[in-house]
């Protein structure tokens, strides 16, 4: 299924091409969404200053070191921005690495995609059942920690290989993109691709925005001083499942400054990661975030998450998602959250229904496949094949991919399905949560090729 694509129309830095065309009408939403237009007890109601229908309208290409861990010995790459690192060494260790990265280019007049979300290293590692039973752990759990805990379980991982990243779900998906968007072989020009969030004055704050420098994603926020980076401690099973213990630290804040206001009124795209929505005294910045660039005419997109967090700030999230997003993202089981629908409600009914209040849902299903609603349709995406080894970040590529289909001004919504979910594939097929960068760059010719394809019918 495709819509409609609008007049060609390059992007200027000084008028952003909209993304998506936002309809008004005065029609009463229909039975089957009144739930979501009066919930008792919700702070406001979806779409608060009216229903609105929405099409959808794609216009033209809108154009889209470390202290403290010792790495010596392990093999590092710009394909895999994370460093191998053997468990048991600890803070003070290996090289003073916490220099800040070179300074970087004058920045570019508008910001193709601004993400806002938890800035955290990760600490992965391949585990077994044993050791989760040992420290009484439940498998596939998303736990907050305290620094005693996280201390124990680092402890425990003594004489482990484990990987240290820039990572959290946003920069997941920032990364990705802007690997994919680098321009190399597809012919595009480059995505110009910025993150905000909040990190320490420490070495772990150092190593973060470094990492992402190097992966070309900008990391704008200045550190807070004497603060304590997050962490995420991510343990994977044999089975591909994992298990995640986050330590909040300094990502737990996040405060809606003079400096971010202007990053959001230069960007064509803010994407707000919903694990922000569960930490205290952020929503009010999110909200002010959201309408700036909603002001700015900038496409806004939400991620879900975690079901545990949706269900935790379920009115603030409608909030949010109701009134200015224009792309949700979401799994089968997030998505469910969102409608209070059972878990025998199929992921497309759910796509469906959230699809009358967000212009655009995004929602995965594992090996299943996904679906991609727009105006009460959900089309399917199908699966493709794929030999699972580590499935942590599958739905932050996924989300890359959409987003980089969008901001090449696709206007096939198959393709760029199928586009999210070849990258997903990837991903999931690989030990890490990053898209490497010879992976993006063929996965970006294979795309560019697709849409070539698409215009050369389109003009015969």
């Amino acid at each position: 299924m495709a819509l409609a694509s609008a007049t060609t129309a390059a992007a200027t830095a000084s008028s952003p091409s909209r993304l998506v065309r936002r309809f008004s009408s005065s029609s009463s939403p229909p039975p089957s969404l009144l739930p979501f237009a009066a919930r008792p007890g919700a702070g406001s109601s979806p779409r608060a200053r009216g229903y609105n229908r929405f099409a959808v309208r794609w216009e033209g290409r809108a154009r889209a070191l470390l202290r403290g861990f010792s790495d010596a010995g392990a093999s590092e790459s710009d394909d895999d921005d994370e460093d191998a690192l053997r468990g048991g060494q600890r803070e003070g260790e290996g090289e003073d690495a916490s220099a800040e990265p070179a300074a970087a280019a004058a920045a570019p007049e508008r910001w193709d995609v601004l993400g806002l979300g938890q800035a955290m290293v990760d600490f992965s590692g391949m585990v077994d059942d044993g050791f989760l039973k040992r420290l009484g752990i439940e498998k596939g759990a998303r736990k907050v920690v305290n620094h005693e805990e996280r201390g124990r379980v680092l402890r425990a991982m003594d004489g482990c290989s484990y990987k240290a990243a820039a990572g959290g779900s946003l920069s997941n998906s920032l990364v990705a993109l802007a690997r994919l968007g680098s321009g190399q072989s597809a012919g595009y020009p480059e995505l110009k691709i910025a993150m905000a969030g909040s990190v320490g004055s420490d070495p772990l704050g150092s190593f973060y925005r470094a990492k992402l420098r190097r992966a070309n994603v900008h990391f704008l926020s200045k550190p807070v001083k004497d603060g304590t980076t997050g962490t995420v401690i991510v343990l994977t099973t044999p089975d591909a499942q994992r298990t995640m213990l986050a330590y909040q630290g300094t990502s737990s804040t996040l405060s809606y400054d003079s400096d971010l206001a202007d990053l959001v009124s230069k960007s064509n795209v803010l994407i707000v990661e919903g694990y922000l929505f569960e930490l205290p005294h952020t929503i009010e910045a999110i909200k002010q975030a959201c309408e700036d660039a909603h002001k700015n005419g900038a496409l806004i997109a939400v991620t879900a998450s975690d079901v545990s967090c949706i269900k935790r700030c379920y009115n603030d999230f409608w909030d949010i998602v109701g009134n200015y997003a224009d792309i949700l993202f979401a799994n089968a089981n997030e998505a469910r959250a969102f409608c209070e629908l059972p878990s025998t409600d199929s992921p497309m009914s759910a796509t469906r229904y959230l699809s009358h209040s967000v212009p655009m849902v995004s929602v995965t299903d594992g090996v299943h496949g996904s679906y991609i609603g727009v105006k009460g349709e959900a089309i399917y995406i199908p699966p493709p094949p794929c030999l699972p080894v580590d499935t942590c970040g599958a739905g932050d590529a996924y989300a890359s991919g959409i987003l980089y289909g969008i901001l090449r001004g696709a206007s096939d919504l198959k393709g760029i399905g199928l586009l999210a979910s070849r990258v997903a594939a990837v991903v999931v097929g690989q030990q890490g949560t990053r898209l490497r960068v010879q992976d993006a760059d063929r996965l970006a010719e294979s795309f560019a090729h697709h849409l070539d394809s698409l215009e050369f019918c389109s003009d015969v």
